[in-house]
């Protein structure tokens, strides 16, 4: 399959049986996309010598996917409470929907040697601990760090350990802590002071922004070369959320994440009526993401990264998600589920670690999920990249995993087009 698409008065052309992008003149861009242009001699050797070479109309792979009984990851919500109370959040402003609790030691212990036992021949393992607002069991991390190293050493292993948070109990002490034990840190922050304080308040109802934007500076400052993100959100009410990117970059983060809500709250909800503007931003921040690089002034946005040469292995692309199979949640009673996002969904409950067991029906079917069993995705460009995307959003808006949400999916193929309008600026030493 190939795919066609046009950026600004460029042309390319991206193979999903190769994953070779290619940059051609409009003749040959609209002859590929199937109107009807008579090519010159010249032109149709080109595009012969390409498809000899398997770098166009490529046979598409014939991996298999790689489904392993071994699990590799935890997400630990560390806590069901926050000090925040953000317009959309997916987890009912940290309560799940349930009781506001926090997991003891004894919980979290039981994970880890749930995760140890069941990780079969896996030298590397890892533990997310997510909420709520995990710092506000911060001392149950600690413990849970240090026993899970302990543990882990004995048999050979290790972990790979890390937080999300809001950063409002953000301290001097606790960034000590995150540098020396955490290979990742996500830091949330939506932007502008004012885009960021709509939606992201605290219990008494004021804005976060302010509490928050200097704590995550003084980390960053700290944290060196390790890991790290900040990640915001943006909603139907700042869709022009490129300014909140380049926000982010000036006040010195290097590492962004900015994501699209998943939510149905009438007045934040992304719909397909915004698709367009959305589509429209996304260039913006584009073109403005190359003019910084050019400048000296680059920084790494997520989504703005594609690996066409290298990444992960085609068989772990047509894996999809490992969400309910190889990674669970588990929350602060001990009950797992799929992910983080199908928490407190008594449907979704697939054992507790006290128990040490995994439904086996519940199993079976994240396992059986993949790439090939998401119908919608075999005639996508972008199905090699995204695999098929996320189980949760696709059974919440569609009633099934395997069946993709219309709305992420066109969002990605987007934010896809501009990754690869990037990585071809950098082939041709534009930036």
């Amino acid at each position: 399959m190939i795919h066609v698409f046009t950026y600004h008065n460029d042309y390319y052309v991206y193979d999903t049986g190769s994953g070779s992008l290619h940059q051609c003149d409009e003749r040959t861009a609209k002859y590929l996309s199937g109107e009807p242009i008579e090519l010159t001699d010249e032109e149709l050797s080109d595009i012969l010598s390409l498809k000899e070479a398997g770098l166009l109309d490529a046979p598409e792979t014939s991996a298999r996917p790689i489904k392993s009984k071994e699990i590799k990851a935890l997400c630990l919500h560390i806590c069901h409470d926050c000090n925040l109370r953000c317009k959309y959040c997916f987890a009912d402003e940290g309560a799940y929907h349930a009781k506001r609790e926090a997991m003891s030691f004894e919980t979290a212990k039981a994970a880890i040697d749930f995760l140890l036992k069941n990780s079969g021949k896996r030298k590397v393992l890892e533990v997310d601990f997510f909420g709520g607002e995990p710092l506000m069991n911060l001392s149950v991390i600690k413990e849970t760090v240090y026993y899970a190293k302990e543990e882990a050493a004995k048999l050979g292993k290790r972990f790979l350990f890390t937080t999300t948070t809001n950063a409002l109990l953000l301290d001097d002490e606790t960034i000590k802590f995150f540098n020396e034990e955490m290979e990742n840190v996500v830091l949330s922050l939506d932007g502008r002071k004012e885009v960021n304080d709509a939606v992201r308040q605290t219990v008494s109802g004021k804005g976060s922004f302010d509490i928050v934007v200097e704590k995550i500076k003084k980390f960053v400052r700290a944290r060196g070369d390790k890991h790290y993100y900040v990640r915001g959100t943006f909603t139907a009410k700042n869709l022009d959320f490129s300014k909140d990117v380049l926000f982010l970059a000036d006040q010195g983060f290097d590492s962004l994440s900015v994501e699209p809500v998943v939510t149905d709250i009438p007045d934040l909800a992304i719909t397909k009526e915004h698709l367009p503007a959305i589509e429209k931003e996304y260039e913006l921040l584009c073109d403005a993401y190359i003019e910084r690089e050019r400048a000296g002034k680059g920084f790494n946005f997520f989504h703005f990264n594609v690996d066409l040469e290298g990444g992960p292995c085609l068989e772990k692309r047509v894996s999809a998600c490992g969400a309910g199979n190889e990674y669970f949640s588990v929350v602060p009673n001990g009950d797992i589920y799929p992910c983080h996002q199908f928490a407190g969904e008594e449907k979704w409950k697939m054992g507790n670690v006290f128990e040490g067991k995994i439904d086996p029906e519940k199993r079976a079917l994240f396992a059986d999920s993949c790439l090939f069993t998401r119908k919608k995705c075999g005639s996508c460009f972008a199905k090699f990249i995204c695999s098929g995307g996320c189980n949760a959003n696709n059974y919440h808006f569609n009633g099934d995993i395997n069946e993709p949400y219309e709305i992420t999916c066109a969002m990605m193929k987007k934010r896809i087009e501009c990754a690869m309008r990037v990585l071809a600026m950098r082939k041709i030493k534009e930036i």
